[in-house]
């Protein structure tokens, strides 16, 4: 299996609680670590993202550890690194300031690594790309049938003169949902990407009206709930969280989810049991901190691991 996973690469700086910090790989190296835990040597991820040159070579030294990534669509722009530092609050509340944000990554990079069984766009800073770039693939890949997962991420989001991130609705968010697999978004993206300020059942309606096959919303704590496409009806599904007591770093949690639906559904074609094994997985990485436990994952690698019961 080929996987291709876009969007932007963070370092973050993580103030947890207890008024410790840490500092690790965060944005799309949440997904793309994921997924070379998820799959065996044979498959391949083919991620496409620049990173400050400065910093390039320390990170391609990283990714060596991962025989399944495939590191030629990384390249190098002058400039540093986009950081981002997070501030936890209680309730799982957090502040985010985001500097140096990357500029979008376009299609001359991307079109190239389209030969694939599955794509992941996750809008971790919400410019990773442009809609048009957006529509590029969705042309590209129409009549190949590949399926395109959109992580919605910070696309409901604007920069502050702080650097501070606060919510904002997307004017041409019908066009961002249309025809792909899946879209994911957390309750507080799903309330603020819509102009109107849809409530949930009704976003799904509307996201299942543009072809688009299923939504997912994460929540924490309480789960995921899956609104699925049944011809002419809307299915829901809500699905629990695991273990949620032992939850330390939320921290890339519903990147992980995406990628853990990703490889499990291209591999059982089923949204129902993917959607389980992604909300067993992002609990488990509630119990990590930052990335610089993700190899942990490898305990959820599909060759290995049991469906997930009903």
């Amino acid at each position: 299996m080929t996987f291709t996973v876009i969007g932007h690469l963070c370092f973050d700086v993580i103030e947890l609680l207890d008024g410790n910090e840490i500092q690790s790989y965060g944005g799309i190296y949440f997904p793309l670590a994921a997924l070379a835990n998820f799959l065996s040597p044979d498959d391949k991820i083919l991620p496409v993202f620049g990173i400050g040159k400065t910093d390039y070579n320390s990170f391609i030294d990283h990714l060596k550890m991962y025989p399944n990534i495939d590191t030629s669509g990384i390249f190098k722009f002058s400039g540093p690194t986009n950081q981002v530092r997070l501030k936890y609050s209680t309730g799982g509340n957090r502040i985010e300031c985001s500097k140096h944000i990357s500029e979008s990554i376009p299609w001359k990079r991307i079109h190239q690594y389209l030969d694939t069984d599955m794509i992941l766009v996750d809008m971790i800073s919400g410019f990773d790309i442009s809609l048009e770039t957006l529509d590029e693939i969705r042309m590209e890949i129409r009549d190949k049938k590949i399926p395109i997962y959109l992580d919605v991420h910070c696309l409901p989001c604007r920069i502050n003169e702080d650097f501070t991130r606060s919510y904002c609705p997307v004017q041409t968010w019908r066009r961002w949902l249309f025809m792909l697999h899946a879209v994911q978004m957390n309750i507080a993206e799903a309330t603020h990407l819509t102009p109107e300020r849809l409530d949930e059942s009704s976003l799904a309606k509307h996201v299942l009206a543009l072809n688009t096959k299923a939504l997912h919303i994460t929540k924490g704590d309480s789960g995921s709930t899956l609104y699925m496409d049944g011809h002419k009806q809307i299915n829901r599904l809500d699905l629990q969280a695991f273990d949620t007591e032992k939850s330390i770093d939320p921290t890339g949690c519903g990147d992980v989810f995406a990628a853990a639906y990703c490889a499990h559904y291209i591999k059982s074609k089923d949204m129902i049991t993917s959607a389980r094994f992604a909300d067993r997985v992002a609990s488990f990485n509630a119990q990590l901190l930052g990335s610089k436990e993700i190899n942990k994952l490898t305990k959820f690698r599909l060759s290995e691991f049991h469906e997930i019961a009903s």
